[in-house]
């Protein structure tokens, strides 16, 4: 353990941290810089803190001070090999920062990790009854709740949160919202299903029991079309798109009324809400529950 691996992380190490990310770039850091960023990410590998926060009314919103200290472990860190070797003499190749390695996980976390070349990085918190199989990769602040499921080359991205019995289906890919640091992260709440081939990404919000079908694709320039509600869903300003909750989201298309497009009979990729979640779509999925 470190210097500063045990000690609480108090509004007075909080500013402490922010006077180190503070130091204009070229300058040497404080010597205690690593320590700093070594405690912050055995936080985040705790679940203590969270690189965002969901607020009494439901509102999402990124945690500043967090993800200014994982970006000073960029800073910080120097570039080393992290190759794997075989028991063969072969090697894979990996280089990275030294502040960033594959976290290290013992069968005490409680977490399925299939052989196969899964990888959670330093600094993300995968909770008890997760299970990923391979190849996935988790990366650094992600926040991953109990009884998910991280299928095949899935991709959790930095600092997006991920609710508890989600199934993140074969090749989705939920972004990762590092820079700027105020910008609100990927979120995927409670008992969300994501198909295969999905993509939500630039701070989208995926509400509870939601259900993707393989192949949507959700980013802040994505209109969404509720055709039992009869509205339109788009990210506003500093409002990001949301998905509501129990909605049944399906890939779709929109016509494009004008120009050389309509002439063409062009259309633009569109998801569509065609229903919300009702007693036969949760026995569709029930086979979730099964898997695990």
């Amino acid at each position: 353990m470190t210097p500063a691996a045990g000690r609480a992380l108090d509004d007075e190490f909080i500013a402490t941290l922010m006077s180190f990310a503070d130091t204009p770039a070229g300058l040497p850091l404080p010597p205690d810089a690593e320590h700093m960023v070594d405690a912050l990410l055995g936080a985040l590998e705790r679940g203590a803190v969270r690189a965002a926060q969901r607020d009494d009314d439901g509102a999402w919103h990124a945690v500043p001070w967090v993800k200014r200290g994982i970006l000073l472990g960029f800073r910080v860190g120097r570039l080393v090999d992290m190759s794997v070797r075989g028991t063969t003499g072969g090697a894979l190749p990996f280089f990275d920062k030294h502040t960033y390695p594959p976290q290290p996980m013992t069968a005490d976390n409680g977490v399925r990790i299939v052989p196969g070349g899964s990888s959670v990085r330093r600094g993300a918190y995968l909770a008890p009854g997760v299970v990923c199989m391979p190849p996935m990769y988790v990366n650094v602040g992600a926040w991953v709740g109990p009884g998910t499921m991280v299928d095949s080359h899935a991709l959790v991205g930095s600092c997006a949160q991920v609710g508890a019995r989600v199934h993140l289906s074969a090749a989705a890919q939920i972004g990762g919202v590092l820079e700027p640091v105020n910008a609100a992260p990927v979120v995927i709440e409670d008992d969300v299903l994501v198909g295969g081939n999905c993509g939500v990404y630039e701070g989208t919000i995926v509400r509870a029991r939601a259900v993707l079908a393989a192949g949507v694709v959700l980013t802040r320039g994505t209109p969404v079309y509720d055709l039992v509600h009869e509205r339109v869903y788009r990210a506003d300003g500093d409002r990001p798109l949301e998905i509501p909750p129990s909605a049944v989201v399906v890939p779709g298309a929109r016509q494009i009324t004008r120009g050389w497009g309509e002439q063409q009979g062009l259309a633009l990729q569109t998801p569509v809400i065609v229903k919300y979640r009702d007693e036969r779509t949760d026995l569709a999925t029930a086979l979730e529950g099964w898997l695990r």
